[in-house]
């Protein structure tokens, strides 16, 4: 995957997509039990004007969050790390990853969007079960 043209025709030809903006597209991963999760890919741009690819995915509301949980919780992960972002003009915590455009494949896209997705839910699962899991 070279741009995000390709990222959008490839994802696009698996997922129904429920935003499809210049350069941000969004669906919902299908996930067993009848759940599912949404996702959201983005160009950014890095400090050197290189581009990449954004996967997120949101897990929960950021009140009532332990930030030292969640600091540990990047530390221990080795893809996605968790971030703050507004959904709905309010902070929300997303679980993150960022590639670089030529440093992956359609095979490895499909694992960091199953591997967001799962791991994701599940962390959108303990939020809400359990308030400040995290």
């Amino acid at each position: 995957m070279r741009h995000f043209e390709a990222v959008r025709s490839y994802v696009g030809s698996r997922h129904p997509l429920r935003r499809n903006d210049p350069y941000l597209i969004s669906f919902d991963l299908t996930l067993p039990h009848g759940r599912h999760q949404g996702l959201y890919l983005a160009e950014l741009e890095d400090e050197g004007g290189r581009r990449c690819l954004r996967l997120s995915t949101p897990v929960g509301p950021l009140d009532g969050t332990d930030p030292m949980r969640c600091l540990r919780f990047n530390w221990e992960q080795r893809t996605g790390f968790l971030a703050v972002a507004d959904l709905e003009g309010a902070p929300y915590l997303h679980l993150c990853e960022n590639r670089p455009y030529g440093c992956f494949d359609a095979k490895e896209l499909d694992r960091l969007i199953d591997e967001l997705g799962t791991l994701g839910d599940r962390l959108e699962r303990l939020i809400a079960r359990a308030g400040d899991t995290l």
